[in-house]
């Protein structure tokens, strides 16, 4: 079963894309946006045949493994970050495919940078929070399996702890004269 729970993985994830793709091309291609709604409605349903997939694996006794660690990451990562990769998949198709204004580039430095990096990591945060609390139910679907399932999140938490260094270091950086507020109006 090893070899299908990752050919499942494997299939989510590729899902995922030809389901958004399908979603953008059915919506703005072909002027069906109804239908192209009803595709992107379908891309979270690859977390759920993933997690199925896992749960089945591990109840049939297959051993707790990367494998079920990946698909809980994937998992976590698409909960928190798949609506905001539609929303940015539907900006650019809007305007590749419809003519829509470019979608405006994020800002280079400045408080705006800094804000969006602080969201990016609570994402990142989120994320974890969720991959590891299904690797934690998924060790205690299988038993025993808390060692083999939560080594990646050891290495996730490294990720995490030096991703937070960099994404807040825009916080203390952004400095720019626009930040600074002015100061109390001076008489003359």
């Amino acid at each position: 079963m090893e070899i299908v729970l990752l050919a499942v993985i494997a299939g989510c994830e590729i899902g995922f894309w030809v389901l958004l793709a399908a979603g953008m091309t059915t919506r703005y291609l072909l002027k069906l946006p109804k239908l192209g709604l009803v595709l992107l409605a379908g891309v979270p349903l690859v977390d759920v045949v993933m997690l199925v997939a896992s749960v089945i694996d591990l109840r049939q006794g297959g051993e707790p493994s990367f494998k079920h660690s990946l698909a809980a990451i994937f998992i976590g990562v698409s909960v928190a970050f798949g609506h905001q990769t539609i929303a940015w998949a539907d900006r650019w198709a809007a305007h590749w495919l419809a003519g829509a204004p470019r979608p405006a580039k994020p800002p280079k430095g400045g408080a705006e940078r800094a804000r969006r990096e602080r969201q990016g990591w609570f994402r990142h945060l989120l994320a974890y929070a969720l991959g590891s609390g299904l690797m934690l139910a998924l060790g205690l679907l299988s038993g025993d399996g808390y060692d083999a399932l939560l080594g990646p999140a050891w290495t996730w938490t490294i990720v995490l702890v030096i991703d937070a260094f960099v994404s807040f270091s825009y916080s203390v950086s952004s400095t720019d004269e626009a930040d600074i507020p002015a100061g109390p109006a001076r008489r003359p």
